[in-house]
């Protein structure tokens, strides 16, 4: 974005909640990946789902909302936030696009379910936000986050983590090119830190490695569908045992690939505090 290779703006001067759109007007393929968040135009969104956007190509990108209370431009295009979704946000995120996916063939979120989410997730932090926006509550933890960010610097040859928060272990993100991964590691470990400064406990469990590869051990008896991405390649979406899971696949390599454990509530959608209907609804919106 930077460099002005990659533009993402709104999909028409209206504007649509749960669409964007991306110019790549490069000669490289630019990696997008779920739960990153954009800024400005007439409000931020995170991508529903990992895109691989091809050089010289412009693609409809599928979004949620991360700021309830603003529909009006602050910019033409968006920015990087530099921030990714709060990780059990995300987490129940990727449910409900897979539940979209398989029933009606899109990439939509539970859009109400994630402005509840980061209301929750606002009260929480004890953020008050005038937009409800969900990188306010990561602004305001800032110096707490960058602690967690030098406490798990990068390691030589890593394209990937698994996180564990108080001894449980809430999944992994693998990416095939490690010069990729080490660019998105400090997104990914925000978005877990953010989590673990809200729900500290003073009886600290230890990760124990076990759970990490029985974990890996039962996500091979997870069943799968396939679906056409929409940028390149493929998007293989994954559910099994309180297990939910996707893969980006293109030209036979896995570009990346996440897990994320789910609780029974969650996997029947009998989930605690179920979504509360807004009477604030976008005109283009969900």
């Amino acid at each position: 974005m930077d460099l002005k290779v990659l533009t993402v703006k709104e999909v028409s001067e209206s504007g649509s909640v749960p669409e964007l759109k991306v110019i790549n007007m490069g000669d490289k393929d630019i990696l997008l990946l779920d739960g990153e968040e954009l800024t400005g135009a007439k409000q931020n969104r995170v991508l529903n789902t990992t895109v691989l956007i091809g050089a010289k190509s412009e693609v409809i990108i599928p979004v949620s909302c991360t700021e309830q209370g603003r529909w009006s431009y602050t910019s033409h295009e968006f920015k990087d936030s530099d921030v990714m979704m709060a990780y059990n946000i995300k987490r129940k995120k990727a449910r409900s696009v897979m539940m979209n996916i398989r029933t009606t063939g899109t990439y939509r979120s539970n859009q109400s379910e994630v402005w509840d989410d980061i209301e929750d997730l606002s009260r929480n932090a004890g953020v008050h936000s005038r937009t409800s926006a969900m990188k306010d509550v990561f602004e305001s933890k800032e110096k707490d986050i960058n602690d967690y960010i030098k406490a798990f610097n990068v390691q030589v040859d890593q394209n990937g983590l698994m996180v564990f928060i108080n001894g449980e272990l809430m999944g992994f993100d693998v990416i095939s090119s490690k010069s990729a991964y080490s660019v998105l590691h400090p997104k990914l470990i925000k978005s877990s830190a953010i989590e673990a400064i809200l729900v500290r406990k003073k009886d600290k469990k230890e990760p124990d490695a076990s759970d990490a590869h029985m974990f890996l051990k039962d996500i091979t008896t997870c069943t799968y569908t396939k679906h056409k991405s929409v940028g390149l390649g493929w998007d293989i979406r994954f559910e099994g045992k309180q297990k939910v899971g996707s893969a980006l696949i293109n030209e036979d390599n896995v570009i990346h690939m996440a897990f994320f454990t789910i609780d029974e509530a969650e996997q029947t959608g009998n989930i605690s505090g179920l979504s509360r209907r807004r009477s604030y609804r976008r005109s283009q919106g969900d």
